[in-house]
């Protein structure tokens, strides 16, 4: 009986790391998955790096993405690195 009380304090714990710590970082991470998979042409976004843009073509097959940083430039970014939408287009109803 001793075994299992000794256990207790260490298994809270692990729950207790798991609801704090494990958890909302797995539900973060789903969302970034979820808006970088989002990305459309007329996006704002910006970069890990801190580089402001706007989408101007989404490679489908491949991953990566065009932004456009200054007029009549554009640098391709993986999709990974985008940190945030800033701005969002919405889709076309047909």
């Amino acid at each position: 009986m001793e075994g299992i009380a000794s256990l207790i304090p260490l298994i809270l714990i692990f729950a207790i790391m798991y609801f704090l710590l494990i958890r909302p970082q797995q539900q973060k991470l789903k969302e970034h998955q979820a808006m970088v998979a989002a990305l459309r042409r007329g996006d704002q976004v910006i970069t890990q790096g801190g580089v402001l843009g706007k989408v101007t073509k989404v490679k489908e097959g491949e991953n990566e993405v065009e932004v456009e940083i200054a007029k009549g430039v554009t640098v391709r970014v993986v999709r990974s690195s985008i940190a945030t939408v800033v701005n969002k287009t919405e889709p076309v109803q047909s």
